[in-house]
């Protein structure tokens, strides 16, 4: 059995994880998707290899394949399930293990994450800055639920499963030659492209 360093990792790549995946395959996701990467894309240049940590089933990779058809394209996951479903991805290469348990064996030109950080473990914040932060040639882009100040939220039933605060801010702080290029938010009653009120900021590092 796998063991792992906290609570929500196992909560993640264990039943709640699979039945998180029936839930987020809609066709409208990808067209969302696709909407909220091309605004954040137009801000880049030369991205040549993305790596997405907590990629799930693929739902922003298969976005990313259409705006940028020639990168080299990387995912981390920790649920078994999903990660099945990301290895049918055409040219995806799939790291099936805990973003806790992960280094990157080279620099990616983006690092990412959508809606992952709420999730872990508010103590184990700064060890994945630390590697989103080193994974990166040039670009960091956090799309999570912001808030000024750390908070709990109550996540379908459970407690300490979600979590809001200033992410961006937090990693900024610690890596100062990083540089806020642009953000952005996306509403869930946006009337074409519907995402879960996530605020995305967008880093280069500067140093």
């Amino acid at each position: 059995m796998e063991t792992y360093q906290t609570e929500q990792e196992k909560f993640w790549a264990g039943k709640f994880g699979d039945e998180y995946i029936q839930r987020n395959q809609e066709a409208w996701l990808l067209a969302s998707n696709t909407a909220l990467f091309a605004s954040i894309l137009k801000r880049t240049n030369h991205v040549q290899s993305v790596i997405e940590f907590g990629a799930n089933i693929g739902m922003n990779i298969h976005a990313l394949k259409n705006l940028l058809p020639h990168a080299q394209l990387n995912a981390v996951e920790i649920n078994e399930t999903a990660v099945n479903e990301l290895k049918k991805i055409h040219d995806l290469h799939v790291h099936h293990k805990s973003i806790l348990d992960f280094s990157a064996p080279s620099p990616y030109d983006l690092v990412f994450s959508k809606g992952v950080l709420i999730h872990i473990d508010p103590q184990a914040l700064p060890h994945v800055y630390q590697t989103m932060y080193e994974s990166s040639r040039r670009y960091i882009c956090l799309i999570e639920y912001y808030n000024p100040t750390p908070m709990e939220i109550p996540y379908r039933g459970f407690s300490e499963k979600m979590y809001k605060r200033d992410f961006a801010g937090e990693l900024m702080d610690t890596y100062p030659d990083l540089q806020l290029i642009d953000y952005g938010f996306v509403y869930r009653r946006d009337p074409v492209f519907i995402q879960g009120d996530l605020t995305w900021f967008l880093m280069e590092k500067r140093g």
